[in-house]
């Protein structure tokens, strides 16, 4: 049994507290920690186990080093903002703890997705004999792990990638995110970028799309192409991969309002002059726009996300879809968040505990497709998020 320290208390947070505290042979002992310590009390009532909590300003070294030296983990857990992962990753080294997160570095200036500030960190985790796992999330995460199974067992390579991103659940309200509101609408309103044929192709935002005809009943969605992190690092790590993409659903209210919001300023990620008072407009919306935490209760509908995977094994063409499908009152059952929550926690719980096992304790920084996936595609039907997988004939 050993010690995590998961820091960030929101809904994400809440279900990877959660989802440690269901495997306590692995976990022995866990502390949630948050810029606002009430927020993670209130996460540790809702547990089915005691759990420790704790305030610290993950952008302040001073808080952070003291409070890991303190409590000893064995490894931590970051699901804080992406604008902290490089000082939690310093406090890790500095307090020699192994390291996991769900989403790149983003530079809180600049709207820009690159792995590139973490793996600069690769040769001073393989000193340190610490391993730090990149991207343990759905997607990136579960998606990263999709296609390492699927080029293990499936493929000799994989020539071409669409990972489909759905949520087709509905919470009522006019204008809401299902996660962070200024990570996902930074997100969205960034430019379209994929990969052909060994260079990245862009175009403006949301300005592409198609229809894709989901499994479980959800059936046909508009998908728009977007960038997502994990693109980066799968055409580096995936054989024979030509083409790669990333698409998700949006609704069309959820369209409508983000691009009024777009045009009167308020998705702006730079600071402006308000009252004598330097304000970031998409900050000041977060603040307007309801916690995703609190989507839970009014969330119905289900998320399916997946690789679409088209290659060959042993000379024959085929076809590959890996998925799976959540449901947002399933979730709210058992954990009392909603599937895209959910989605992510749990992922973030498979990752840490296989590093906690050894399973994946390897010095160095990683990414997930990078690692074994057996392992991992186990626990994903063990702990909530089972996968499918149906072969057709290559089109």
């Amino acid at each position: 049994m050993q010690k995590v320290l998961i820091i960030g208390a929101g809904g994400v947070g809440a279900v990877a507290a959660h989802k440690c505290a269901q495997v306590p042979e692995v976990f022995g002992e866990i502390m949630l920690a948050s810029r606002t310590a009430a927020r993670c009390d209130a996460v540790a009532a809702r547990l089915p186990r005691p759990i420790r909590t704790a305030g610290v300003d993950a952008d302040n070294p001073r808080e952070l080093v003291p409070l890991i030296d303190n409590f000893k983990p064995d490894l931590v857990i970051n699901v804080a903002l992406p604008y902290q992962d490089l000082h939690i990753m310093d406090a890790c080294l500095e307090c020699g703890v192994h390291y996991l997160d769900t989403a790149n570095y983003e530079a809180p200036e600049k709207a820009e997705f690159a792995y590139g500030p973490q793996w600069a960190y690769r040769e001073r985790f393989r000193e340190k004999g610490l391993t730090a796992v990149l991207g343990s999330g759905f997607d990136p995460g579960v998606t990263n792990v999709f296609c390492a199974y699927a080029q293990k067992h499936h493929f000799d390579e994989i020539r071409e990638l669409d990972i489909i991103d759905c949520n087709a659940g509905d919470h009522g309200l006019p204008f809401a995110t299902n996660f962070n509101p200024e990570i996902n609408i930074r997100e969205v309103t960034a430019r379209g970028r994929w990969w052909d044929r060994g260079e990245w192709l862009e175009i403006d935002p949301l300005s592409w799309s198609m229809t894709y005809d989901f499994p479980d009943g959800i059936g046909r969605k508009k998908c728009f192409l977007l960038y997502h992190e994990e693109l980066e690092s799968l055409v580096l790590n995936i054989r024979g991969l030509k083409r790669a993409r990333f698409w998700m659903t949006f609704s069309e209210s959820y369209l409508t309002h983000l691009k009024i919001l777009e045009n009167v300023g308020m998705t702006r990620i730079d600071a402006v002059d308000f009252e004598g008072r330097a304000i970031v407009p998409l900050r000041f919306l977060k603040a307007l726009l309801p916690d995703p935490a609190s989507l839970g209760p009014l969330t119905r509908g289900k998320t399916c996300i997946g690789c679409l995977l088209k290659g060959s094994k042993d000379g024959i063409d085929r076809v590959c879809y890996l998925y799976n499908v959540c449901d947002h009152q399933e979730c709210m059952r058992e954990v009392g968040s909603q599937a895209v929550s959910y989605t992510t926690g749990v992922p973030a719980m498979i990752g840490a505990k296989l590093v906690l096992e050894g399973v994946w304790k390897k010095p160095g920084v990683w990414n997930l497709e990078e690692l074994d996936p057996d392992p991992f595609m186990r626990d994903l039907n063990r702990y909530g998020l089972p996968w499918v997988e149906r072969f057709d004939p290559a089109g």
